[in-house]
């Protein structure tokens, strides 16, 4: 396991323990995953505190449980590249992660879930595309989710390139195939941090 500064907390352990028993190959993708989308999430909260002196702080404690579990849901997901063999398409994870911190009273946290794919998913991109999730904004609205969902589209969870960090243009790249307003989303993000 990779050596972070990822403050501990018993709640998300023992969540994660719950939905990735030890020993399997999703739980070991989901943490090296988790951990670097989290420092990576914590930096871009350092560097926003620095580019905005003027604004709130993140809260870095929420930004660290949350970024460890915003891909709570993908084991309810058939993707078995990455050791998914659930039923929902791939896209569900964030409902389903939402869900699954909702029933545990977590709500802040799984507004992350929810809002984190892609640069967030518009009502109407919903509709359009006929995406499997119900029809509403999940679009990042805090600060918190907003880093999260930006240092999120940095990491992929294929096992051979777990650790290694996406430049920015292979990231525009990527989301740039779901459309303009995906990827204006994106360089509005980039422009915050």
């Amino acid at each position: 396991m990779l050596n972070l500064d990822i403050p501990d907390n018993d709640s998300v352990g023992s969540l994660i323990d719950r939905y990735y028993p030890s020993g399997e190959a999703l739980r070991e993708i989901l943490l090296t995953h988790s951990h670097c989308v989290a420092e990576k999430a914590l930096r871009l909260a350092d560097d926003y505190v620095m580019k905005h002196p003027e604004a709130p702080r993140p809260d870095r404690q929420f930004i660290a449980e949350a970024a460890m579990l915003h891909d709570i849901g993908i084991q309810s997901c058939d993707a078995p590249g990455i050791y998914c063999y659930g039923t929902l398409p791939y896209i569900c994870h964030g409902v389903e992660g939402s869900r699954i911190l909702a029933e545990d009273g977590l709500l802040r946290h799984a507004l992350v879930c929810e809002r984190h794919t892609g640069s967030g998913l518009s009502a109407e991109e919903i509709e359009e595309e006929a995406l499997p999730l119900p029809a509403r904004d999940m679009l990042p609205v805090s600060i918190e989710e907003k880093i999260i969902c930006y240092a999120d589209k940095f990491f992929s969870k294929n096992p051979e390139s777990l650790t290694e960090e996406k430049d920015l243009s292979s990231v525009r790249k990527s989301i740039s195939k779901f459309g303009t307003a995906p990827l204006q989303r994106l360089d509005d993000l980039t422009a915050l941090f």
